[in-house]
């Protein structure tokens, strides 16, 4: 088992190693894709059809790859459509390579390795891997990514499916389940590629494992042998990790960069309170963790509404767990009133967050302010109080 796909032929793969591939990629590396069809129409005066087709797309999904991998990797990697959008980004990849590296790990089976993202990692770490796939196109180009970026020693490629490779010479596992079907992502644990009870049998038979998993799984889904990671790198949530031969039931949050980690030290959930002078917005690796009560507890501060995961408190505390922000009114919910303060306080900049509400924030944003009122900046949170549909106007803490 491993990924599937979808990607150009792997004989047009191939040509793009060639001396005239391999010109041509340099020759596309600041291409402007405003003008691919007179260049690929002047290209193809000079170099094959197929080639030129498949080196403008390496050369597109190279340039989406910035994102992920960063310009300078990007411009000598190789990617598949799929390689990139199930990519681990460097920085995820990085952090976990060092978590491997502080476990004591020399050596990684790699399962479902995709186009290479984590074994690059690991092995820029010193650590021996093992990358496996199943799929004849995508081994070939985590190949060319080890060749490319100078691992080849470090990283052996094998086409394979994951569920009849023996791991036991190797310190750790970590296993990257396929989540994407032909009808998107995959929610159902089990409908992974390979499932999650594979993958799981799979981590208790190495002294050390990880498996990488949707940020959105059912806590109950969790094997009490796993400790449980959620990770987020500039506020965004990426990906949640069960790890194996560490600190079984822990739930933590980390927050990339950093990092900064906060552990679950069971806390009951926060009392509901009034709304304070500050409200709180857990990150959302936080939020995914189960952990807005320790930083309830962080600021002293209380849920405005027991199912709604903002916290409130009367003082102002420093966490990088949550963004704060000062709240200067509360209104019921109500259009027109919204409307009418932000004219009265020249608000042109607004933004709106919501949680708890069905109201879309654009269209609140543009029926509240259908044109610039000013230039001041706010922020509208639409949400519950105690069960009330209410909206918080304030601005971040600065």
């Amino acid at each position: 088992m491993g990924r599937v796909s979808s990607s150009p032929s792997p004989a047009a793969f191939f040509a793009l190693l060639t001396p005239e591939g391999q010109a041509l990629l340099d020759e596309l590396r600041d291409h402007d894709p405003a003008q691919e069809l007179a260049l690929a129409t002047k290209l193809r005066r000079e170099h094959p059809a197929e080639l030129v087709s498949a080196a403008l797309a390496q050369a597109r999904l190279r340039q989406r790859a910035v994102a992920k991998f960063g310009a300078e990797d990007a411009a000598r990697m190789y990617f598949t459509p799929n390689g990139v959008e199930q990519a681990t980004r460097t920085s995820v990849a990085a952090y976990r390579a060092g978590a491997f590296e502080r476990l004591g790990v020399r050596s990684v089976a790699d399962l479902c390795c995709g186009i290479g993202g984590d074994a690059i990692a690991l092995a820029r770490g010193g650590i021996r891997v093992l990358a496996v796939d199943r799929d004849p196109l995508t081994c070939a180009v985590a190949r060319a990514n080890a060749e490319a970026l100078g691992l080849a020693g470090l990283i052996e490629v094998r086409e394979a499916d994951v569920t009849e490779v023996d791991t036991s010479a190797y310190d750790a596992v970590f296993v990257d389940p396929a989540r994407r079907g032909g009808r998107g992502r995959i929610f159902d644990p089990e409908a992974y590629s390979p499932p999650l009870s594979w993958a799981v049998s799979a981590a208790l038979k190495a002294p050390r494992a990880a498996l990488k998993i949707a940020p959105g799984i059912p806590h109950e889904a969790i094997p009490a042998e796993a400790d449980a990671e959620w990770i987020s790198d500039g506020g965004d949530v990426k990906e949640a990790v069960l790890w194996f031969g560490t600190e079984p039931g822990t739930m933590r949050a980390t927050l990339l960069p950093g990092p900064r980690a906060l552990a679950g030290r069971g806390l009951p959930d926060p009392e509901v309170r009034p709304v304070g002078r500050y409200l709180y917005e857990p990150d959302g690796a936080v939020i995914r963790a189960h952990l807005v009560a320790e930083v309830a507890e962080e600021v002293g501060g209380g849920l405005l509404d027991e199912t709604i995961a903002y916290v409130t408190s009367d003082e102002l505390h420093a966490t990088p767990y949550a963004a704060a922000y000062e709240i200067t009114d509360q209104l019921p919910f109500n259009v027109k009133k919204l409307k009418a303060l932000l004219r009265q306080r020249e608000v042109g900049v607004l933004t709106v967050k919501k949680r708890g509400s069905a109201v879309e924030p654009e269209e609140l944003r543009r029926k509240a302010m259908p044109k610039p009122y000013g230039k001041v900046a706010a922020t509208v949170f639409l949400t519950r109080v105690a069960g009330a549909p209410t909206m918080l106007v304030g601005a971040p803490v600065a």
